[in-house]
């Protein structure tokens, strides 16, 4: 007998979206136990467009207090064997529930499965680029490395058992960026990880998206890194520079793309002195931007 699925949608002046987004979560050929959305003190229509879907939805009104806790209370007042996060301002294709669900039945032992994801032009509709390059198994060490793609767009990709989401405490509300990615890891040190090969999310690249503000993903990251440290013992303490320096020189990359050339070079030298055989990475690095860009 196949798990209940929660489905969990934070908002926060999303309206022009999130009837889309709930569309697509009615339309699973898995249909969900419930949808919950919480409107994270929303100034917008997103009361109303919910409204519009009647007894489908539930709706969970708060004042604005950030995703994690949009998400953690959404989490407390669900019911579902399995909890399934859609970002208000993302689409699922209709199997996505189905074929992440028969992961968790077949293996007891898996606490969180995502799936690909295609990311498109929020104005054109056009796919910008198709994600399914993730990882399956045991995934804790190569989350911690940032050294390949391990878990594709956490936000509205992942669905976790409700054991594994307490297990790991739920998401940080101290994190506005990486939180996704600091649960998945903590998540991923106790439990093993499913992948459905497969763009089952339409994720949409606009410029409200959270993840572009470098300086709180540097933030964010920094405290996922400083909790992975403290907490997970010798086998963990001893990959820290490796680690360090392999984030930094992703930071070093986004603060290039940002126009935010001080900190790229404060964040690229970081990662050289933590990992002094990435020079050559650097040393190459204006010639291959120039390169993407031409």
């Amino acid at each position: 007998m196949a798990s209940s699925v929660s489905v969990i949608i934070p908002s926060y002046n999303y309206g022009r979206f999130i009837a889309e987004a709930i569309g697509s979560a009615l339309g699973q050929s898995l249909a969900p136990a419930e949808i919950i959305v919480v409107d994270d003190g929303s100034v917008d229509d997103t009361a109303e467009v919910v409204a519009a879907f009647g007894d489908a939805v539930r709706y969970i009104g708060q004042e604005n207090a950030g995703v994690c806790v949009a998400r953690n209370r959404g989490v407390a007042e669900s019911s579902g064997e399995l909890i399934a996060f859609l970002d208000a301002d993302d689409i699922w294709e209709p199997t996505k529930l189905e074929k992440q669900a028969e992961l968790f039945e077949r293996d007891g032992r898996i606490g969180l499965v995502h799936c690909g994801m295609r990311e498109f032009d929020t104005d054109t509709g056009e796919t910008i680029a198709l994600h399914t390059d993730g990882m399956e198994g045991e995934v804790a060490v190569e989350l911690l490395l940032w050294e390949r793609p391990v878990i594709i767009g956490p936000g509205g990709t992942i669905m976790v058992s409700r054991e594994a989401f307490e297990a790991a405490g739920g998401f940080d509300p101290r994190q506005k960026c990486g939180e996704d990615w600091d649960l998945c890891y903590r998540i991923a040190r106790q439990y093993r990880v499913g992948f459905v090969r497969e763009p089952l999310v339409n994720y949409r690249n606009h410029g409200a998206a959270a993840h572009r503000n470098v300086r709180e993903m540097e933030r964010g990251m920094g405290l996922f890194y400083e909790k992975a440290f403290a907490e997970g013992g010798p086998e963990v303490a001893a990959l820290r520079r490796r680690a360090i320096g392999n984030y930094n020189r992703v930071l070093a990359g986004s603060y290039f793309r940002a126009g935010q050339y001080g900190d790229f070079l404060r964040t690229a030298a970081k990662s050289v002195w933590y990992r002094p055989a990435g020079i050559g990475y650097f040393a190459a690095f204006p010639l291959r931007r120039l390169g993407k860009t031409s």
